[in-house]
């Protein structure tokens, strides 16, 4: 078969794209490499003109004062444009969320009209931010999610990113992308509930992981354990890491002998794998209930992970015991859980082999693909 995967936010599509490739197909991805990730693609669609260097940012950021739109989507929309005419004849086209391409609204959708129409079979992912996911969690459908800080603060803490896809133009677009796609595809169990009463939803289908072939099971007795924070800033307030923030702080006052605090921003994705090789634990989410992709990657390295894994992930999974620490927006019980973990190191080694068996037996990259291809087969 031949795929075209546009857009990417987590690696999901660039591992999808390995276990493709593994099961003998040709695979081509379009993406700008989301901000400062930096994830790769084939054909990227990152912002040169309007780049983060001195002149053009200036000019992109009064710009963006004036009339509210940045340019970067500009060049963009511009750049997939040029694209289009290479674009053809391709089996599948899978979409990481209705907006992913990355340019305005509108022109997004006059370059998905010519997308659609020169290739076979369009699927869309549910992987993030899209229309149903913001449209649910602002309906009070969950005991919590990643828009609760924003709800609790009555719109103090800023959400606009989130909101924006409930916004007319952005609603006008999913309607389109979600008319001429055959299935959606959810990611884990968070998407699942969210788009749950949309009929072209088909099961979950798990985040594809590359895992690392060599594996040193944790072993920290006698030295310090080593907890990672990576904050990406402009998820702040939906991660909840201002829970973990305060629980470092506490713990590092009450065992200062017993660990290493590692925190990072807005790290290049190569840069934070780096991180997740030489730590023990990771402290991923707050407001979920699975895991996202970096939990998944750290649990591909037998690291314990403080992220979503609440009974309605534990039931779908069918799991016995623990491969991560489930993680409530409670700073109180997530010190709990790490002086419990800092306290007793051989239970950081046991949970974290689980999560490692865990990852192998539903995520590998080339066993997702396969579920892929025959969801992709059967619509």
């Amino acid at each position: 078969m031949r795929i075209l995967l546009i857009g990417e936010y987590s690696r999901l599509h660039n591992s999808l794209k390995k276990g493709l490739l593994d099961l003998g197909h040709d695979v081509l991805l379009v993406g700008t490499g989301d901000l400062f990730k930096n994830y790769p693609a084939d054909i990227s669609l990152r912002p040169t003109i309007f780049s983060n260097k001195p002149f053009p940012h200036l000019i992109r950021k009064l710009f963006f004062r004036l009339i509210k739109k940045d340019l970067a989507h500009w060049e963009i929309g511009y750049r997939f444009k040029k694209l289009l005419p290479r674009l053809k004849n391709y089996d599948v086209v899978q979409l990481i969320n209705s907006r992913a391409i990355g340019a305005f609204p509108k022109t997004e959708k006059e370059l998905l009209k010519v997308l659609f129409k020169q290739n076979k079979t369009i699927f869309l992912m549910a992987c993030g931010d899209d229309y149903p996911v913001i449209k649910h969690y602002l309906e009070g459908k969950e005991r919590y999610h990643i828009l609760t800080p924003y709800l609790e603060s009555k719109g103090e803490i800023n959400a606009d990113f989130s909101l924006e896809y409930i916004s007319p133009p952005f609603k006008s677009l999913f309607d389109f992308v979600y008319q001429n796609s055959k299935s959606i595809i959810p990611s884990d169990i968070d998407y699942k509930l969210a788009w749950a009463n949309w009929e072209k939803v088909v099961p979950v289908i798990p985040n594809p992981i590359l895992i690392p072939q060599t594996y040193n099971p944790i072993n920290c007795v006698n030295r310090k354990v080593i907890i990672f924070l990576g904050i990406n800033t402009f998820n702040y307030s939906k991660k909840g890491y201002e829970y973990f923030e305060k629980t470092l702080e506490k713990l590092q006052k009450n065992h200062p002998k017993k660990i290493e605090i590692i925190r990072t921003k807005n790290l290049p994705f190569v840069e934070y794998l780096k991180h997740l090789d030489s730590c023990d634990i990771l402290l991923d989410a707050v407001f979920q209930y699975d895991q996202g992709y970096n939990a998944l990657e750290a649990m591909a390295r037998g690291k314990v992970v403080f992220t979503g894994a609440e009974m309605e992930f534990m039931e779908h999974y069918n799991l016995k015991h623990r491969v991560c620490i489930n993680t409530l927006p409670d700073s109180n019980q997530i010190y709990s859980e790490l002086e419990n973990l800092i306290l007793n190191p051989e239970k950081i080694n046991e949970i974290g082999k689980k999560a490692r068996n865990f990852i192998e037996k539903e995520h590998h990259h080339k066993t997702v693909a396969k579920k892929y291809i025959q969801v992709w087969k059967d619509n």
